[in-house]
């Protein structure tokens, strides 16, 4: 919490100079630096830290797309959080969630801010499928204030909404996280001998740097996420993924579960001293693999990810 402190007191610094010079380099460096952060507001607006992700990815490419177009960009860091907001809205309507609905009861709209910390709290621990029980507004308004420490008035900025919205979605978000917290969390994914079989063979010939043998396991057709880094189709192309990690002894994969699906865990030195550096994601079509979505170079998805091994 402390980093991201003091990024967005940097990245404030810089909205407080003159904007009109960010140029293509300068948009490049902004949304490497808020990319963690712009994945901490997607991944609970979404409820899952690989939706989240794909978003991120959205979002980026539009602000992309956008800049050219935008003008002088007076606050660049509200600027991407908008398009990541509207991004994680579109992916929502996509999975045809009910939209952007804002309480029309105002009585709350005077409050002062009470019991932030607590809040702030609160809203850190909440798993990501709790979230979702929240409305889209709620959800942004708490996910802003009490994860990522914005004010209520950068919120209503960034949100395009009034401050009394903002105050009346934000006192029901934190209430609705409180009474979430309290209740049991017992749903527990079935999760397949099958898969796990495949899971242990490949880690197998991980493990023991048998690499042709996990080449021998792509499909035709198979589709590498390289997360932050490339993306890569056919076997032969996604052949070359494994490369980087026979030169890599260090790393090791071991079976787990995270968002109610299994996935590999990997410890990897030269990423992270943590227990579990990063993970992967594999996709199957019958015995062959059809995807892989590793997130070595992403860890800030760790953030987000409540693993455990299997």
């Amino acid at each position: 919490m402390g980093s991201e402190l003091a990024l967005k007191r940097q990245l404030r610094s810089t909205d407080d100079k003159e904007t009109s010079a960010v140029d293509s380099d300068g948009l490049a460096r902004l949304m490497s630096d808020l990319r963690p952060r712009l994945h901490r507001y997607c991944t609970r607006m979404v409820g899952s830290a690989f939706d989240g992700e794909d978003v991120v990815q959205d979002a980026l490419a539009n602000a992309i797309q956008a800049f050219p177009a935008a003008g002088e960009i007076q606050h660049p860091e509200s600027w991407l959080l908008r398009i990541a907001h509207n991004a994680a809205l579109d992916a929502l309507r996509r999975r045809k969630r009910q939209g952007y609905a804002e309480s029309g009861d105002d009585v709350l709209s005077n409050l002062p801010d009470h019991g932030a910390q607590a809040d702030e709290r609160v809203a850190a621990a909440a798993s990501l499928a709790n979230f979702l029980h929240l409305s889209t507004i709620q959800r942004s308004t708490v996910v802003l204030a009490d994860v990522l420490g914005y004010s209520l008035a950068e919120t209503a900025e960034m949100l395009g909404v009034s401050l009394a919205a903002v105050k009346s979605a934000l006192h029901r978000g934190r209430a609705r996280l409180q009474e979430l917290a309290a209740a049991p969390d017992d749903a527990r994914p079935t999760l397949t001998g099958e898969d796990r079989e495949r899971l242990n063979a490949y880690a197998g010939h991980f493990n023991a740097r048998d690499f042709d043998a996990l080449r021998d396991m792509l499909s035709a057709e198979v589709r590498l996420d390289l997360v932050n880094r490339v993306r890569l189709a056919g076997r032969k192309d996604v052949s070359v993924y494994f490369t980087r990690y026979e030169q890599n002894p260090a790393c090791r994969v071991r079976l787990g579960q995270a968002e109610g699906r299994l996935v590999l865990l990997a410890s990897d030195p030269g990423v992270s001293t943590a227990d579990v550096a990063y993970v992967i994601l594999l996709d199957w079509a019958e015995d062959r693999l059809a995807a892989i979505r590793d997130f070595r170079y992403a860890p800030y998805v760790m953030d987000s990810l409540a693993v455990q091994s299997v």
